[in-house]
This record gives C-alpha cells, structure tokens and sequence, in this order.
C-alpha cells in the first residue's frame, strides 16, 4: 500500500527518485514503526529530521514530538511536503527548512544543545560528514537514531580488531549501538546494499584527553592501515622504533600492534604517554 502512495505522489509531482540524493524512499510500515519506537520520543521532544522525502516517517514523528523539524534539499519533494503538512506549518508543530544540511547553521536557527534528537534516514552521501557536524562541532543532539548503510553501521560499532578511524571518532563522542538491519525490499527504489539503524546516545561529558592530540595520532596510526603502529608512529612524529616498541610493552601491548588493534580508551592512554 505505501508503496503505491509513494510511486503515485512521485508520479503527481514529476519526482523521480535521484540516487545522488540518496532518494530511496522508505515503503516499510513495520520498519517506520520500529525506529519510532526505538527512538523513544516524549511528548516533549524537539525532532529534527534530516531529508524527509515524501514525509512517511515525518508523519509518525508528528504525532509523537513536540515539534518536528526537517530539512529537505529537492524542490519538488519540498513542494509536496508543503501540501501535505499545510496544517502542521501553519500551528508550528512541523517546520520545514530548505537546504543542504551540510551548510545550515543551526544554532542560528534556534537549536540548542542536547535540547533536541535527531531521527532520520539519512542520505548515505552524507553520512561521515553529517556525524562530524552533530558530534563534534554540534549543536549536539541528545541523541540520534538514523538509518544508514550496512556497511558503515558496523564500521562505527566496531571493537579492538576492526576499529577504523570513523569508529574512534564517533565513538569518542557517543556511545553507539546498532540497532537492527533493513533489506532493501523495504525501499523504493531498492538500493544496491543493505541499510541498518544504529543509535548514538551523545556523550555530555568528554574523555579526558587533548581531543586534537587523539586524533592526530590516530590520523597518522590509520594512515597506512597494514602497517605496524610503531613504523607509522615513529617516521612521523621523528622517534625511534625501539622507544615506540618500548612505550607498547610499557602499555602491556603487543610490539607488532596496528592502528585497528586499539580502543578508545587504548588511543587515549598512548596520547597521553606520546603527548602529554
């Protein structure tokens, strides 16, 4: 059924679906349900949504939330959005910005930190950028429950083994959990890959560590990932490869230890021992 309506309103308002805009748009009732309620919105929730489409989870946000608030970059789709909340716009309840995401300054527009949640589909495009801009420049959400790829949900839960260097920075600021996967039966158009929601509940306070000291580090350890850590370590911060060897055993790790071996809390306690 909500797969005729979608096929029908792209057919009314001349929308054909852009696979640079990541405009796979969701069919799957059970699938809205579930994110819904995994993101356990109040009756006092600021909402905001990241490229509602053709607004089929926006409706289920609307009924819950305080205020829903969604960003829509395609014209046409922006269009029937207009129609299809007119009353939600003219109470408030629903606010719809228009734009890239990416380039919105919205802390200007009013949001506040860890005074809103973000609950969205994302565009898949956009992903890391889009986590970097609410993580760490913010303004932070309470939390976040968003669909993405597969593929990169698991790369941002991983542990010690598989880490990478987008698994450190989220996890540096949020504690992230995935959630479940979605098939791409559940999309219209089926993309290519399976899709995941994961939840990132965004950490209030930070660890205790230089953040830009970490993650200089870890830039340079993940630089040439088959590399032992102590090679890339020592030929760009100038030691020796005994003394980062040293520094290892020193730290009960392994001499021959690559970047993706450590966690979190490993990446901190060699900033502090290399750049204290």
């Amino acid at each position: 059924m909500l797969k005729r309506e979608v096929e029908s309103i792209c057919q009314q308002y001349k929308i054909k679906p852009a696979k640079s805009k990541g405009q796979n748009f969701l069919i799957d009732d059970g699938i809205i349900n579930k994110i819904i309620e995994r993101a356990e919105l109040s009756p006092a929730d600021r909402v905001l949504e990241i490229g509602p489409g053709l607004g089929v989870l926006t409706v289920e946000l609307l009924k819950i939330a305080k205020e829903v608030w969604s960003v829509e970059l395609d014209q046409k789709a922006i269009n029937y959005l207009k129609v299809r909340f007119a009353p939600e716009l003219r109470s408030k309840k629903f606010k719809l910005l228009e734009g890239d995401a990416l380039k919105l300054n919205f802390r200007a527009l009013g949001l506040e930190d860890y005074k809103f949640k973000i609950v969205a589909n994302l565009p898949y495009s956009i992903t890391s950028h889009f986590f970097r801009n609410f993580l760490e420049y913010g303004p932070k959400p309470v939390e976040m429950t968003v669909m993405i790829q597969k593929e990169v949900a698991e790369r941002i839960v991983a542990g010690p083994g598989e880490m990478s260097l987008l698994a450190l920075s989220v996890q540096f600021f949020a504690d992230a959990e995935y959630l479940f996967t979605v098939q791409p039966h559940c999309f219209w158009p089926a993309p290519a890959v399976d899709s995941a929601v994961v939840q990132l509940k965004v950490k209030r306070t930070l660890p205790d560590v230089d953040a830009k000291a970490l993650f200089r580090l870890a830039k340079i350890g993940f630089a040439a990932k088959r590399k032992q850590l102590h090679n890339n370590l020592a030929g760009a911060l100038k030691l020796e490869k005994d003394q980062v060897k040293q520094l290892f055993i020193s730290l009960g790790w392994r001499e021959d230890i690559r970047a993706q071996d450590l966690s979190l809390a490993d990446w901190i306690k060699l900033t502090k021992a290399l750049l204290p």
